[in-house]
């Protein structure tokens, strides 16, 4: 039988979940990873049942509580991103604060040091995550009006070429190209069904090369005719925001 890289990395997923799920009903606590499996594999397997989106991400904040998994667990999964096939097309999900008892409401009880009580022990924690000297988030350089016309919500990532993004959002492709979100790495921006708002963004950096996304460009940003060529397959493919003609002035 031959599979797709995505076929084989939802099977290495629904692995390790009924790993986790083996391990759990033995009333062993579980570790990171097979806390991170759980979580995604039941959104995976709610969409699969039919479930929105919505109501996905609700099932895997119910999947797992504190007591479930090993000290320091709670406060290093504090979001887990997934996508999963949907009714609808397939959707990233983000499960936000997916086991609880993390870092808030902590107390220092003057023997194991922070603790809530919950088996979370804040910083603590094996691993526990500390925050670095603070510094200034670079200034957008572009800063684009982004409206969903979709009906359920669109989620894009921080390193997610904007440009390539979800073809029922409306905004300015052009000037999007080569651009990234400007927010934390590992963050994301969600933009409700009908809803307008503003994000900045930066442009891509290292060698600036775009495999994958959408297939609009899959390869190097800046070669010769490639940003005319993405527009043309943008706009070929339905995407809202592409100007009528791809005859556009050099950019920046």
């Amino acid at each position: 039988m031959r599979l797709t890289p995505t076929e084989r990395d939802r099977l290495l997923l629904f692995g390790a979940a009924e790993l986790a799920r083996a391990r759990k009903a033995r009333g062993l606590r579980l570790n990171v990873p097979e806390a991170t499996a759980l979580i995604a594999d039941t959104v995976c397997e709610a969409a699969r049942d039919g479930a929105r989106l919505a109501e996905a991400v609700e099932r895997a904040r119910a999947v797992l509580g504190p007591d479930d998994v090993l000290p320091g667990v709670a406060d290093v999964v504090t979001e887990v991103h997934v996508e999963a096939v949907f009714d609808d097309g397939s959707r990233l999900a983000v499960v936000s604060d997916p086991i609880g008892g993390g870092l808030d409401g902590l107390t220092f009880d003057g023997v194991n040091g922070v603790n809530d009580g919950s088996g979370s022990l804040g910083s603590e924690a094996p691993g526990a995550l500390l925050p670095g000297p603070a510094h200034d988030d670079p200034a957008p350089a572009v800063t684009l009006t982004v409206r969903n016309t979709a009906g359920v919500p669109v989620s894009v990532t921080s390193h997610f070429h904007f440009f390539e993004a979800n073809p029922r959002l409306d905004f300015d492709r052009a000037a999007a190209y080569g651009m990234r979100l400007a927010v934390p790495a590992g963050s994301s921006v969600r933009f409700g069904p009908g809803e307008s708002g503003e994000v900045g963004l930066l442009p891509i950096g290292g060698e600036r090369i775009a495999i994958g996304f959408a297939g609009l460009v899959d390869g190097p940003l800046d070669a010769p005719g490639a940003r005319e060529e993405a527009l043309r397959r943008a706009a070929a493919c339905g995407y809202l925001g592409v100007p009528d003609t791809t005859e556009q002035e050099d950019e920046r």
